[in-house]
């Protein structure tokens, strides 16, 4: 890949960027466990990647459309699925809501910071492109190691959730940049990979595990970009 085809990272959010801490799966069983929930971290995280795979084909049946409406609603039907046996279920899915929007509920990457500052020494313009709602802004607000980020595209607020072409049309729009000079990085092959492609940008799969096939360009570290991103100046 030649850095000099692209002159902006955008990175998504949860999964690359960014990771609940603790896991998910042990923040449900921990709230569910206040509504007298009795289901296991375990089960619940089996239950947690089945209503997501339902909800994901939800959206997609909707042709990728969302609000920030919809989102909220995903949110609650994930957690009504996965805590099927809570006492009070408005409540329980509200407190969970809640804390997914505290930063202090989630992490960076390791090498978050060294990458961001680097790739903002080297002039590359920095985005974060999510499939989320407007939470995301306070949790980025709340986390001064994504301060070099100069723009924030959240799905909710887009009205198109990745990997619908409209997503990506509206990282065009924000950077005034054309999309082969934007290299997306994101962990979801679909979303994050294809979806970016499809739209005419750069991709790579972050792909800590190496699971993703040989045949797609890959990292499994951050920090990996900063071999491909040479410095913008020196070009």
């Amino acid at each position: 890949m030649d850095s000099s085809e692209f002159c902006a990272v955008v990175f998504d959010a949860v999964g690359t960027l960014i990771h609940p801490e603790p896991a998910a799966g042990l923040v449900y069983a921990e709230v569910g466990a206040r509504f007298c929930s009795k289901l296991a971290p375990q089960a619940i995280t089996e239950r947690f990647r089945f209503a997501f795979q339902r909800e994901e084909a939800v959206d997609k049946h909707a042709g990728w459309q969302t609000s920030e409406e919809r989102e909220r609603e995903r949110w609650r039907a994930i957690v009504r699925t996965v805590l099927d046996d809570v006492a009070d279920p408005e409540t329980c899915f509200q407190q969970l809501f809640d804390h997914f929007s505290n930063p202090a509920a989630w992490r960076c990457d390791p090498d978050a910071t060294d990458i961001l500052q680097q790739l903002a020494e080297r002039a590359y313009t920095l985005g974060l492109a999510s499939n989320y709602d407007r939470r995301l802004r306070r949790v980025v607000a709340g986390l001064p190691l994504l301060r070099p980020i100069h723009y924030i595209a959240i799905s909710s607020e887009i009205g198109w959730r990745k990997p619908a072409a409209e997503f990506f049309a509206s990282l065009y729009l924000m950077t005034g940049l054309a999309p082969q000079k934007i290299l997306f990085v994101g962990d979801d092959m679909a979303n994050d990979y294809e979806g970016a492609r499809a739209a005419g940008c750069q991709a790579v799969i972050f792909d800590p595990n190496n699971k993703a096939p040989s045949s797609v360009f890959k990292i499994t570290r951050l920090r990996d970009l900063l071999a491909i991103c040479s410095p913008l100046q020196a070009l």
